[in-house]
């Protein structure tokens, strides 16, 4: 495979966004639930025991929308206000009216009335704290194990079945660290792949230098390491982009490859795979 150096500029103008559906099946229940949602104007503690007794997980979530709180938060709150002995269901069927009565306590019959009420569609609400709590959390997770996924189908295009994905690797003198894919395997690796995907800031983005060193560190030095990413952002991170540039350019990282860069990751593949005779 022929080595050449690559910048922060390269890298930095193949960058493209990552879209991803932030929806996933309880996401889809509950929008449906809160859809069909009884409109009242004014609402009693059956109403709360309703959408508890039917699916308490939905409507336990379902409630603390309407509260606008996130899990931690109401969690925290219902510790406070039950004391010892749970905040979920167990809890709830030992002593129903207890537990009514505290998210009754924090509010929740006015915050129904309140948002059900609310012009324009009240459900828009709802739907948009889900997006943004659950959704973005989703939406993360998508994005890493998507990039994760596309990385995969041009290495199964090469190399078939002859790799080992998401395991840990053997390197030199028995070293071992993790890895998104060895190829041909994980005790004998000749190419190591990780794939990262990004679409907000925080310190998951860090995370990936010190992966990447790790694997630096065990693999052999005649084992190619290659980094699939993308995401702008990157952008907003460039110092630890300039930081995994430099690793290439040391010779650490044998190239770094964004979406746009689907083809010449291929015939780097293909080139790897007859250097190695695999």
């Amino acid at each position: 495979m022929e080595f050449f150096q690559q910048s922060l500029d390269d890298i930095l103008e193949s960058l493209s966004p990552l879209q991803v559906e932030w929806k996933d099946d309880i996401a889809v229940r509950v929008i449906e639930r809160i859809e069909h949602f009884p409109i009242k104007e004014t609402y009693t503690e059956a109403d709360i025991h309703a959408l508890l007794a039917d699916h308490f997980n939905d409507g336990w979530l379902i409630y603390r929308l309407f509260l606008g709180l996130s899990k931690d938060a109401m969690t925290a709150l219902l510790h406070d206000a039950l004391g010892e002995g749970g905040q979920g269901v167990t809890r709830y069927k030992k002593e129903p009216d207890v537990y009514i009565g505290a998210l009754v306590d924090l509010g929740l019959l006015d915050a129904m009335q309140e948002q059900t009420n609310r012009q324009p569609q009240w459900s828009d609400v709802l739907v948009e704290r889900l997006r943004s709590g659950r959704g973005s959390a989703i939406s993360g997770q998508r994005r890493g194990r998507g990039l994760e996924d596309y990385a995969e189908g041009i290495i199964h295009k090469v190399f078939g079945d002859v790799y080992e994905a998401r395991c840990r690797f053997v390197g030199k003198r028995n070293a071992e660290a993790k890895c998104d894919f060895a190829i041909p395997s994980k005790d004998a690796p000749r190419i190591l792949v990780e794939a990262k995907g990004y679409g907000a800031t925080g310190s998951k983005m860090s995370d990936v230098v010190g992966d990447i060193d790790a694997i630096v560190e065990a693999k052999r030095h005649d084992t190619a390491l290659l980094f699939f990413t993308d995401g702008l952002t990157w952008k907003q991170r460039q110092s630890d982009l300039k930081t995994l540039i430099e690793r290439q350019n040391n010779g650490e990282v044998a190239r770094i490859y964004t979406t746009s860069m689907s083809g010449q990751f291929e015939a780097d593949l293909m080139t790897l795979k007859a250097e190695n005779k695999l």
